[in-house]
């Protein structure tokens, strides 16, 4: 079998070639994407920080009140919180809520556009989804890669990884929300005059919106779950103590880094799941 491999397709070949070349002809690019992603998490980061852990906590009750109507959520999420700053670890939730928060913004920001697209142009969704499949299936480190050779070390490529890994979450659930609209309903607002855009803000969207929804819940917890590899090329946040407690084999840093993850997951989960009518 040994002729197989005599004749191997050259995809690692190809792969160096591309990334060779971009970083040949568009570091002025990656250049002007870094500044602005890092401008946008220096922005993030020292909102949340202004606000302080008791104003943040607060504000995120006021939230889950706001959209769930749940005085159990409210305190589950008031309880979630307090185990952070019990723990020590409000610093690190900073860091990576901050990640999180502008991987939602970018992937929201361009997700919806591109499903909307998707849903009205069939060929646009079915050149897509080999692409989303890819981003998701391909082992994270692999384009972690090719985020280090253009952006360095830092939060950035940490971002890069996580908002690749993330954004087809949105982009399938808002082509879907869309793609499920009843037909009754645009051809009844058709009927009465609406125009194409129109019947999209009106009709359309607000069908979806608890897909659109969905797809930020999903957004949210491949983000987390991303926070130890992007802590791996210099991201920080709550990746930071889980790396450490394994270099070091101290099970304690590991557990508490962890259980901290999970009470910021459930935190977010409840706040910014759907609520049943």
């Amino acid at each position: 079998m040994d002729w197989i491999t005599n004749y191997k397709i050259p995809v690692g070949d190809a792969s160096e070639a591309a990334v060779n070349w971009l970083t040949d002809n568009a570091s002025g690019f990656f250049d002007l994407l870094a500044d602005a992603l890092d401008g946008l998490i220096g922005g993030v980061e020292a909102g949340l920080e202004g606000l302080g852990p008791i104003v943040t906590t607060l504000l995120f009750i006021v939230l889950t009140w706001i959209l769930q109507r749940s005085w159990k959520k409210c305190i589950v999420v008031a309880l979630g919180m307090l185990f952070i700053l019990n723990q020590g670890y409000w610093d690190r939730t900073i860091e990576t809520l901050t990640l999180i928060l502008v991987s939602c913004i970018v992937c929201m920001g361009i997700g919806i556009p591109i499903g909307i697209l998707a849903a009205r142009r069939k060929w646009v969704y079915s050149a897509l989804e080999p692409v989303l499949d890819l981003m998701q299936t391909l082992p994270t480190f692999v384009y972690l890669i090719p985020a280090v050779i253009f952006f360095g070390l830092g939060q950035v490529p940490g971002l890069i990884a996580t908002m690749i890994f993330a954004i087809p979450a949105p982009i399938r659930l808002t082509y879907l929300g869309i793609s499920s609209t009843p037909v009754a309903l645009n051809e009844a607002a058709t009927a009465f005059g609406a125009t194409p855009m129109q019947r999209l803000i009106k009709v359309e969207i607000p069908s979806a919106f608890p897909q659109i929804m969905v797809g930020l819940n999903q957004t949210i917890m491949l983000s987390l779950s991303m926070v130890v590899i992007a802590t791996l090329v210099g991201a920080g946040g709550l990746g930071q103590p889980v790396l450490n407690g394994l270099n070091r084999m101290k099970p304690d840093l590991g557990f508490e880094s962890g259980f901290v993850i999970v009470a910021l997951a459930t935190v977010l989960r409840i706040m910014l799941e759907v609520r049943k009518k």
